[in-house]
């Protein structure tokens, strides 16, 4: 479960990068926010991805091993 959570967290925290360095047009189709012809970057998306990948980080790290 701890390996689990810690890999979610890395695959959301490179997913918050995306969002943070490409405009909403040239997102990949299946990312919530992508729109046609709009040149702007998803703030609240990478914000919102980056803050849960670093919650399931630490939850990963602070698991107690079974």
């Amino acid at each position: 479960m701890k390996l689990v959570l810690t890999l979610i967290g890395v695959v959301l925290l490179v997913v918050a990068a995306v969002y943070f360095l490409v405009p909403a047009d040239q997102l990949p189709g299946f990312f919530p926010g992508h729109e046609d012809g709009v040149a702007r970057v998803h703030m609240k998306h990478g914000m919102v991805t980056g803050v849960i990948g670093i919650v399931l980080i630490a939850a990963g790290t602070f698991m107690r091993r079974r």
